[in-house]
């Protein structure tokens, strides 16, 4: 959440320019609206943005090489912001997509048990060690969340919901969606590992939490001291949050032998935290530009929530 640099109007969803860094509102994200000097640095000499097709070929009344300076600018433009196309709406918006996915997968998953049972349900969405053939589920494993408990998925969601647009708007819509799915994938598939080398029973394992927890290690390393409401009422910073659950899943894990207790995937909670730090730190330029997580400048306020973004960082 920021206030456009432009007009100063207050914007839930900022936009934060490529090129000088500002943040934006709808109205003024595109840089012909906001005046800005990045666009007199596109003299791109080489055209390596270019197609190598000079418009003013086809224009006989154009004005030669400046035509063409011109249409490689507004076609870098229209290719880095979206103007255009049903993918568009996705961008900036990927973190409620995904969200929207789980969803339709937990109905899914519902179908999927009226119609075939348990062994329809567990081939298609559960990750587990002696099926590690169906390969499809490192992908839907990640969007699958237990049936049974109703808690599973709403609280992942909530996670995602208050933490992925941060994380998101500073790294971009398609590293964002890459982030999520392999950090999904490895934080389960080596949970599934882990249980088999340990001569472990079968093991499955579906959820949103390994990604979860990556995008909480990434704002940990980001914004250690980023205050959050935990359960909508306790204040604290986002570190002691983190590391304090890590703390407990591992002594969980150690204790038990197999990664898991109660039902819990507690090593895949781990794996996807340590993809998190580890992103975060190959990452650290990310998250300073324009002074804070994905254009939020510091000292800006967010929403309070269980896990959520609290209220000032």
């Amino acid at each position: 959440m920021a206030t456009c640099d432009e007009c100063g109007e207050y914007e839930n969803l900022p936009y934060q320019c490529r090129r000088c860094g500002k943040t934006f509102c709808g109205e003024h994200r595109l840089p012909e609206n906001h005046d800005c000097p990045g666009l007199s640095e596109w003299n791109d000499p080489g055209g390596v943005f270019d197609s190598g097709f000079d418009e003013s070929v086809n224009d006989p009344g154009g004005s030669g090489e400046a035509d063409g300076v011109a249409g490689r600018v507004k076609r870098r433009v229209a290719r880095e912001t979206g103007t255009g196309g049903l993918v568009s709406y996705f961008r900036g918006n990927a973190t409620y997509v995904i969200l929207a996915a789980m969803w339709l997968t937990f109905v899914a998953q519902w179908i999927a048990l009226f119609v075939g049972g348990p062994q329809l349900h567990n081939n298609l969405f559960v990750l587990r060690s002696d099926a590690l053939g169906n390969v499809w589920t490192l992908v839907t494993s990640v969007f699958s969340h237990d049936p049974g408990i109703l808690f599973h998925i709403i609280g992942n969601s909530i996670v995602i919901f208050f933490f992925g647009p941060l994380v998101e708007r500073a790294v971009g819509s398609k590293r964002f969606v890459g982030f999520f799915l392999v950090a999904g994938a490895a934080a389960g598939l080596g949970h599934v590992l882990f249980a088999l080398g340990t001569g472990a029973p079968t093991t499955g394992v579906l959820g949103a939490s390994g990604a979860g927890f990556a995008i909480l290690g990434v704002l940990t390393v980001w914004r250690p001291n980023l205050e959050i409401l935990l359960f909508f009422i306790i204040p604290m910073k986002l570190k002691f949050l983190t590391w304090g659950v890590a703390i407990v899943s591992l002594a969980l894990v150690v204790a038990s032998g197999t990664g898991g207790v109660g039902g819990i995937a507690h090593l895949a909670h781990l794996i996807g935290f340590a993809i998190g730090l580890a992103y975060g730190n190959m990452n650290r330029d990310l998250a300073n530009r324009a002074g804070g997580v994905g254009g939020i400048p510091m000292g800006a306020r967010g929403p309070g929530g269980p896990g959520g973004p609290g209220r000032r960082f």
